[in-house]
Protein backbone atom coordinates (compact mmCIF):
# COMPACT_ATOMS: atom_id res chain seq x y z
CA UNK A 1 0.00 0.00 0.00
CA UNK A 2 1.43 3.74 -0.76
CA UNK A 3 1.58 6.36 1.45
CA UNK A 4 -1.31 8.00 -0.45
CA UNK A 5 -3.60 5.68 -0.37
CA UNK A 6 -3.22 5.62 3.73
CA UNK A 7 -5.11 9.16 3.50
CA UNK A 8 -7.96 10.72 1.83
CA UNK A 9 -7.05 13.52 -0.71
CA UNK A 10 -9.65 16.15 -0.22
CA UNK A 11 -10.33 18.38 -3.66
CA UNK A 12 -11.44 21.52 -3.44
CA UNK A 13 -11.38 24.91 -5.12
CA UNK A 14 -7.65 25.70 -5.41
CA UNK A 15 -6.39 22.18 -5.86
CA UNK A 16 -5.73 21.92 -9.30
CA UNK A 17 -3.72 25.13 -8.48
CA UNK A 18 -1.83 23.60 -5.69
CA UNK A 19 -1.12 20.73 -7.84
CA UNK A 20 0.22 22.73 -10.77
CA UNK A 21 2.30 24.72 -8.27
CA UNK A 22 4.16 21.93 -6.55
CA UNK A 23 4.67 20.25 -9.65
CA UNK A 24 7.31 23.11 -11.10
CA UNK A 25 8.80 23.38 -7.72
CA UNK A 26 9.29 19.42 -7.62
CA UNK A 27 10.70 19.47 -11.28
CA UNK A 28 13.35 22.43 -10.29
CA UNK A 29 14.16 21.24 -7.20
CA UNK A 30 13.41 17.67 -6.74
CA UNK A 31 12.12 15.95 -3.48
CA UNK A 32 14.37 16.84 -1.10
CA UNK A 33 14.84 20.22 -1.76
CA UNK A 34 11.00 21.43 -2.69
CA UNK A 35 10.21 23.06 0.33
CA UNK A 36 6.92 24.02 1.71
CA UNK A 37 7.18 27.57 1.81
CA UNK A 38 8.29 27.36 -1.80
CA UNK A 39 5.66 25.64 -2.87
CA UNK A 40 3.41 27.35 -1.52
CA UNK A 41 4.40 30.44 -2.71
CA UNK A 42 4.60 29.16 -6.31
CA UNK A 43 0.83 28.09 -5.92
CA UNK A 44 0.05 31.13 -4.98
CA UNK A 45 -1.71 29.96 -1.35
CA UNK A 46 -1.34 29.97 1.93
CA UNK A 47 0.74 26.93 3.96
CA UNK A 48 -2.92 26.21 5.30
CA UNK A 49 -4.22 25.74 2.38
CA UNK A 50 -1.78 23.51 1.45
CA UNK A 51 -2.01 21.10 4.45
CA UNK A 52 -5.61 21.31 4.18
CA UNK A 53 -5.26 19.54 0.79
CA UNK A 54 -2.08 16.55 1.87
CA UNK A 55 -0.68 16.64 4.92
CA UNK A 56 2.77 15.48 4.27
CA UNK A 57 4.92 16.46 1.27
CA UNK A 58 5.38 12.84 0.31
CA UNK A 59 1.37 12.22 0.37
CA UNK A 60 1.68 15.60 -1.88
CA UNK A 61 4.60 14.38 -4.23
CA UNK A 62 2.90 11.06 -4.85
CA UNK A 63 -0.29 12.50 -5.72
CA UNK A 64 0.98 15.37 -7.74
CA UNK A 65 2.85 13.16 -9.79
CA UNK A 66 -0.44 10.55 -10.05
CA UNK A 67 -2.37 13.27 -11.49
CA UNK A 68 0.67 14.11 -14.14
CA UNK A 69 1.32 10.30 -14.74
CA UNK A 70 -2.81 10.30 -15.49
CA UNK A 71 -2.92 13.39 -17.46
CA UNK A 72 0.28 11.75 -20.32
CA UNK A 73 -1.71 8.37 -20.34
CA UNK A 74 -4.50 10.75 -21.23
CA UNK A 75 -2.56 12.20 -23.91
CA UNK A 76 -1.06 9.13 -25.04
CA UNK A 77 -4.26 7.63 -26.00
CA UNK A 78 -5.73 10.23 -28.27
CA UNK A 79 -5.27 8.46 -31.63
CA UNK A 80 -5.99 9.25 -35.20
CA UNK A 81 -8.21 7.74 -37.36
CA UNK A 82 -7.74 3.69 -38.45
CA UNK A 83 -7.42 4.84 -41.83
CA UNK A 84 -4.10 5.70 -41.39
CA UNK A 85 -1.39 4.08 -43.28
CA UNK A 86 1.78 2.77 -41.20
CA UNK A 87 3.51 5.28 -42.24
CA UNK A 88 1.74 8.24 -41.32
CA UNK A 89 0.62 6.63 -38.44
CA UNK A 90 4.73 5.96 -37.30
CA UNK A 91 5.46 9.33 -37.98
CA UNK A 92 2.63 11.22 -35.72
CA UNK A 93 3.74 8.27 -33.42
CA UNK A 94 7.21 9.32 -33.46
CA UNK A 95 6.80 12.97 -33.29
CA UNK A 96 5.53 12.40 -29.94
CA UNK A 97 7.48 10.66 -28.58
CA UNK A 98 10.48 12.82 -29.51
CA UNK A 99 8.46 15.94 -28.76
CA UNK A 100 8.08 15.06 -25.13
CA UNK A 101 11.83 13.56 -24.86
CA UNK A 102 13.03 17.23 -26.07
CA UNK A 103 10.92 19.38 -23.77
CA UNK A 104 12.23 21.32 -20.46
CA UNK A 105 8.96 19.10 -18.85
CA UNK A 106 10.12 15.36 -20.25
CA UNK A 107 13.74 15.83 -19.34
CA UNK A 108 12.86 17.06 -16.02
CA UNK A 109 10.34 14.37 -14.99
CA UNK A 110 12.58 11.54 -16.36
CA UNK A 111 15.56 12.91 -14.19
CA UNK A 112 13.21 13.27 -11.22
CA UNK A 113 11.85 9.81 -11.35
CA UNK A 114 15.26 8.56 -12.25
CA UNK A 115 16.78 10.35 -8.97
CA UNK A 116 13.78 9.23 -6.95
CA UNK A 117 13.65 5.52 -7.35
CA UNK A 118 15.14 5.05 -3.94
CA UNK A 119 12.58 6.78 -2.14
CA UNK A 120 9.46 6.44 -4.50
CA UNK A 121 9.96 3.26 -6.03
CA UNK A 122 5.97 2.67 -6.62
CA UNK A 123 6.26 6.47 -8.29
CA UNK A 124 8.97 4.50 -11.14
CA UNK A 125 6.92 1.64 -11.64
CA UNK A 126 3.79 4.54 -12.17
CA UNK A 127 6.30 6.48 -14.30
CA UNK A 128 6.34 3.77 -16.72
CA UNK A 129 2.62 1.85 -16.68
CA UNK A 130 1.39 5.60 -16.91
CA UNK A 131 3.74 7.17 -19.64
CA UNK A 132 6.46 4.87 -21.58
CA UNK A 133 4.52 1.73 -20.78
CA UNK A 134 0.85 3.33 -22.09
CA UNK A 135 2.30 4.75 -25.70
CA UNK A 136 4.22 0.98 -25.66
CA UNK A 137 1.02 -1.07 -25.32
CA UNK A 138 -0.72 1.13 -27.96
CA UNK A 139 2.32 0.83 -30.60
CA UNK A 140 1.62 -2.84 -29.95
CA UNK A 141 -2.06 -2.93 -30.99
CA UNK A 142 -1.02 -0.66 -33.69
CA UNK A 143 1.91 -3.08 -35.44
CA UNK A 144 -1.00 -5.67 -34.75
CA UNK A 145 -3.74 -4.36 -36.65
CA UNK A 146 -1.22 -3.35 -39.76
CA UNK A 147 0.12 -6.46 -39.74
CA UNK A 148 -3.47 -8.43 -39.99
CA UNK A 149 -4.14 -5.90 -43.42
CA UNK A 150 -0.77 -6.88 -44.73
CA UNK A 151 1.40 -3.58 -44.65
CA UNK A 152 3.85 -4.53 -41.69
CA UNK A 153 5.10 -8.24 -41.35
CA UNK A 154 6.47 -8.46 -37.96
CA UNK A 155 6.91 -11.61 -35.73
CA UNK A 156 7.22 -9.81 -32.56
CA UNK A 157 5.18 -6.37 -32.01
CA UNK A 158 6.46 -5.46 -28.59
CA UNK A 159 10.18 -5.92 -29.41
CA UNK A 160 8.88 -3.86 -32.34
CA UNK A 161 7.79 -1.30 -30.94
CA UNK A 162 10.40 -0.97 -28.28
CA UNK A 163 12.76 -0.83 -31.29
CA UNK A 164 10.74 2.09 -33.01
CA UNK A 165 10.62 4.16 -29.80
CA UNK A 166 14.76 4.02 -29.21
CA UNK A 167 15.01 4.44 -33.41
CA UNK A 168 13.18 7.95 -32.61
CA UNK A 169 15.58 9.01 -29.76
CA UNK A 170 18.82 7.74 -31.93
CA UNK A 171 21.25 10.91 -31.45
CA UNK A 172 18.84 12.99 -29.33
CA UNK A 173 17.79 11.55 -25.94
CA UNK A 174 21.57 10.59 -24.44
CA UNK A 175 22.84 14.21 -25.36
CA UNK A 176 19.86 15.75 -23.69
CA UNK A 177 19.62 13.60 -20.34
CA UNK A 178 23.72 14.51 -20.15
CA UNK A 179 23.59 18.34 -21.16
CA UNK A 180 25.57 17.90 -23.64
CA UNK A 181 22.93 19.69 -26.30
CA UNK A 182 20.15 21.38 -24.40
CA UNK A 183 18.54 23.22 -27.33
CA UNK A 184 17.38 20.70 -29.95
CA UNK A 185 16.16 22.38 -33.52
CA UNK A 186 13.19 21.66 -35.06
CA UNK A 187 15.12 20.21 -37.90
CA UNK A 188 17.20 18.03 -35.95
CA UNK A 189 13.99 16.32 -34.52
CA UNK A 190 11.93 15.86 -37.65
CA UNK A 191 15.43 14.12 -39.25
CA UNK A 192 15.37 11.85 -36.13
CA UNK A 193 11.83 10.91 -36.84
CA UNK A 194 11.95 10.49 -40.81
CA UNK A 195 14.61 8.21 -40.30
CA UNK A 196 12.93 6.22 -37.79
CA UNK A 197 10.34 5.71 -39.83
CA UNK A 198 12.32 5.08 -42.54
CA UNK A 199 14.27 2.68 -40.94
CA UNK A 200 11.27 0.93 -39.48
CA UNK A 201 9.90 0.48 -42.56
CA UNK A 202 12.78 -0.83 -44.10
CA UNK A 203 12.49 -3.86 -41.72
CA UNK A 204 9.20 -4.51 -41.15
CA UNK A 205 7.06 -3.52 -44.27
CA UNK A 206 6.38 -6.47 -46.86
CA UNK A 207 8.62 -6.67 -50.01
CA UNK A 208 6.89 -4.53 -52.96
CA UNK A 209 4.55 -2.92 -50.18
Amino acid sequence: MTQETIYEIRRGRKFEQVVAGALRVFLRDGFEGASVDEIAREAGVSKATLYSYFPDKRVMFLEVFSSEFSRLAAQAAKDHGHDQSAEDFLLTAGHRVIDLTVSEFGRNLFRLVVAEVPRFPELAQQFYEQGSGQLRRRLVVRLEQFCARGELMIDDCELAADQFVQLCRAGVHEPLLLDLNSDIAPCTTRRAVQGAVEMFLARYRPAGG
